[in-house]
């Protein structure tokens, strides 16, 4: 079943706002894509206390299959439980979202981007921020994920999976055959890449 479509609503009177959905590599996660921008960060929402930040992310969470949402810049990824199918949950889920944007509502609460750089970064440490900002972030932004920097240490670079990266069962090839050799041929020094 091709569950990828399009909803039809105003932002203003003549600013047409669209919302299309779209499977991602984790079948337990949907993508949600806005034709406009609706934050100029992303965000990650595991679970429900984790919220407060943002009125969208707590609003999805009212419903009981909702087990994490993770927001982009002009998309929403969400996790669902297994005792229902996106079939049932998708199109309404796409009026909700078009409904909550449109009214005004905001969508994220001052929130810090968890990659920039700081001037007690190490050179090693500034070089993988930029790698993950200009190379992987947007390429895993494609199918509804993200990923953060946790920390490096020991020639050892931590990173956390969000959004649709996290739980997806192709996760560990992306983790190890895309991003780990990506960084190990930009930096030398790194010996491993994990998940945490």
């Amino acid at each position: 079943m091709n569950l990828a479509m399009n909803l039809n609503t105003n932002l203003s009177a003549n600013l047409p706002l669209n919302v299309t959905f779209e499977v991602t590599p984790n079948p337990a996660t949907m993508k949600f894509i806005f034709s406009n921008q609706i934050s100029d960060q992303t965000a990650d929402f595991p679970n429900n206390e984790s919220t407060d930040r943002s009125p969208l992310a707590a609003k999805i969470f009212g419903f009981p299959w909702v087990s994490a949402v993770f927001l982009g810049e002009n998309f929403v990824t969400i996790t669902k439980q297994d005792w229902v199918e996106w079939s049932v949950l998708a199109k309404p889920l796409s009026g909700l979202l078009a409904e909550h944007v449109t009214s005004g509502q905001p969508v994220l609460l001052n929130l810090v981007a968890a990659n920039n750089e700081s001037e007690n970064d190490s050179p090693i440490v500034k070089q993988i921020k930029r790698l993950l900002e200009s190379e992987i972030k947007p390429v895993v932004a494609l199918d509804g994920g993200d990923i953060a920097f946790v920390n490096y240490e020991n020639n050892i670079l931590s990173l956390k999976m969000m959004g649709s990266c996290s739980g997806c069962p192709s996760s560990q090839a992306t983790l190890k055959d895309g991003i780990e050799v990506r960084m190990k041929q930009a930096i030398p020094e790194i010996l491993e890449v994990i998940a945490v």
